[in-house]
């Protein structure tokens, strides 16, 4: 049974849904939000889910957002007194899955909170009083009677240091938070429409996954120890029932590709601390676009000084998130990532807008003095981060990607048979610009690989490679224009859309602009313009094929000519 209560103005909306024997859904559905965190592709809404289960004793797995909170309790006390529920599981503590459990505490004191060591440290910083705990290990259970026996899964890393998995004996469901999740907001309970899904499940995994793809692994692993799976509860968005075999081997697939990287950079931040924890998985985002893998490492977490300086020590690179001035406990983290860095390496820092950071100039001169190479310039955050401040770190960890992986590109530009590769270049293109708006995000790109690809509907394909900027702006759903430059007349655009831009710089900055029907930039001194909407895209190696359908167009000189471009090799622009 499925029920829906009315969308209001603010579109925000519960559904509740019973998903298995004594097992019902509570799902906080937000139909507007289009910007989460830092995944900037983010078009259909989201969903917090919670759940409830009812044995002899009755489990709550996590809350809601706290924009819910009027909603949630309206709801939750439709289906049960609060008063009745004996433990309140914690999958983990980020704000929106978390938001409510102070709230719920208070409404019911008696509950006792389920979770990880690191959960119950975190939560207690947030609830700021006493409340009962149960710390729980890897492979701990919990008897709610009535058949319901709680195993928990230790899965740090998923997106937070102090995420676990629940799997439910008797209904065979996994309870795993942002694990296998997706920012899709939708009447349907379930994953029954696979086509419908798999862009943003695709894009969830490699913005927030991704980067932690050894700790994905390890967590499958874990999961393979379980009995049969038949439904994965994930926090946000449908839940797995149709598909959890092929979703979860994706996972797998997606997962063993970034372990193969043949380069590493370690990310050390503090994930409970200002904004630490999303500027750090914006420039992992950034880093993972150029083919490096990623290992995140919650420096209050870091307890292991002899295995943090094994993995500094295999390390390309290596980013620092400032940590609060006074954390003492951490000192000895710092000090071994410094101790273990060495000549060659890449580094950035960044400020975690904690209000007390340490201050970045004395850490970033003593990596220097190491002979570090610096990336890209210290992130400093004055104010709370905003879209255009995530898109600054994610552009920086692209830069550092692409520092590290320098000697590997100019190795495979010679891989290519001289007749071959000179015979590629002789396939020639027109000459665009691309450019797109999303929110308060502008990003452009000069293109060379644009294709016409149907008739019905008009339709366009064009290649883009996977470390571009703007890549982040060309996902399903997402709008663009298509700027056609004019032979005899590129030369000044394509020279300014040719340099390499500093992390957060306006690419617009001294060139003649217009507003598209769709928002995006038109180039005054195009010869025409094309807007377009994303409408699938095909994964290729080192490139994304994005097939977009159009919407509109106009040419500016109906006797010009369009510019064309003529390479002399194939195996680099």
């Amino acid at each position: 049974m499925v029920a829906l209560t009315e969308r209001t103005e603010k579109k925000l909306t519960m559904q509740t849904a019973d998903i298995a024997d004594q097992t019902t859904a509570i799902r906080s559905l937000d139909w507007d939000r289009d910007r989460f965190d830092i995944e900037f592709g983010l078009q259909n809404g989201t969903t917090y889910n919670s759940f409830l289960i009812r044995g002899e004793q009755t489990a709550l797995v996590d809350t809601s957002h706290e924009k819910f909170r009027q909603l949630f309790f309206d709801t939750l006390t439709g289906l049960i007194n609060p008063t009745e529920i004996n433990y309140l599981i914690i999958s983990h503590t980020e704000p929106d899955h978390s938001g409510l459990v102070k709230d719920l505490l208070q409404i019911a004191p008696e509950i006792t909170v389920v979770g990880s060591k690191v959960a119950i440290q975190f939560l207690e910083d947030m609830v700021h009083g006493p409340f009962k705990r149960r710390i729980v290990k890897n492979g701990d259970r919990l008897d709610l009677g009535n058949g319901h026996e709680l195993e928990f899964v230790i899965a740090p890393n998923l997106h937070w240091p102090d995420t676990m998995f629940s799997f439910d004996h008797k209904t065979q469901i996994l309870f795993t938070c942002d694990a296998f999740g997706l920012h899709y907001c939708t009447d349907s309970t379930f994953d029954e429409d696979l086509a419908a899904i798999e862009a943003d499940y695709q894009y969830y995994y490699d913005c927030l996954m991704g980067p932690n793809a050894r700790s994905v692994l390890s967590a499958l692993k874990r999961m393979d120890e379980l009995p049969n799976i038949k439904t994965i509860a994930t926090g946000h968005g449908p839940l797995l029932y149709h598909n959890v075999e092929e979703l979860t081997q994706r996972y797998r697939n997606w997962s063993k590709t970034q372990t193969k990287a043949e380069t590493t950079v370690g990310l050390f931040y503090v994930s409970d601390y200002g904004y630490s924890d999303r500027l750090a998985q914006a420039i992992a985002t950034g880093i993972t676009k150029t083919g490096v893998a990623v290992e995140m490492v919650d420096l209050r977490s870091a307890t292991d000084l002899q295995e943090l300086q094994e993995l500094v020590s295999r390390c390309t690179g290596l980013v620092v998130g400032m940590p609060p001035a006074d954390a003492a406990n951490i000192q000895p983290a710092l000090g071994t990532i410094l101790g273990s860095a060495k000549e060659k390496q890449a580094v950035g820092i960044f400020e975690s807008g904690g209000g007390n950071d340490e201050p970045i100039d004395p850490l970033l001169n003593k990596f220097r003095n190491l002979s570090l190479t610096v990336a890209f310039p210290g992130i400093r955050i004055k104010e709370t981060p905003n879209e255009n401040t995530y898109k600054l770190c994610e552009e920086a960890g692209t830069d550092l990607g692409q520092w590290v992986t320098r000697d590997r590109s100019m190795k495979a530009m010679k891989s290519l048979a001289a007749d071959l590769d000179k015979a590629l270049g002789r396939i020639s293109g027109g000459l665009y610009i691309i450019t797109a708006k999303k929110g308060d995000v502008k990003s452009a790109m000069l293109a060379s690989w644009v294709s016409q690809a149907s008739f019905k509907p008009l339709g366009l394909s064009i290649a883009v490679a996977k470390d571009r900027a703007i890549e982040s702006l060309m996902q399903v759903g997402d709008r663009f224009v298509l700027n056609v430059l004019e032979e005899g007349n590129y030369q000044p655009l394509m020279k300014h859309f040719l340099k390499r831009f500093a992390p957060g710089a306006d690419r617009f900055e001294g060139v003649k602009t217009q507003p598209a029907g769709n928002g995006s930039p038109i180039l005054t001194d195009a010869l025409a313009y094309i807007e377009c909407e994303v409408n699938s895209r095909m994964e290729v190696n080192d490139h994304w094929i994005v097939y977009c359908t159009v919407d509109a167009g106009r040419v500016s000189k109906p006797d010009s000519l369009t510019a064309v471009h003529h390479r002399k090799v194939g195996n680099h622009y």
